[in-house]
């Protein structure tokens, strides 16, 4: 279960788990801060799994490439809305 890249698709399940969890206890709990910071940080950790879910797995080096720009992308997209 934990060799190859299986072990990232259990992981990329439970940070699916624990953002269900956080946005089912801001709805049980409105006074909370919003929760777009922490869509782009998950987001962001998601994006770098799959790039190394695809090395893993031997994929074309265009999808691992394209796993680490969403990660970019999503991260610079996070540090700005974190620097306001």
């Amino acid at each position: 279960m934990f060799a190859g890249a299986h072990v990232v698709d259990l992981i990329l399940v439970l940070i699916g788990a624990e953002a269900a969890l956080i946005y089912a206890f801001r709805r049980w709990n409105p006074a909370r801060a919003s929760l777009a910071p922490l869509a782009w940080t998950l987001a962001s950790g998601a994006s770098l799994l799959l790039a190394l879910r695809a090395s893993l797995a031997s994929a074309a080096w265009f999808w691992i490439a394209g796993c680490l720009v969403a990660a970019l992308i999503t991260h610079l997209v996070d540090l700005s809305q974190r620097l306001r």
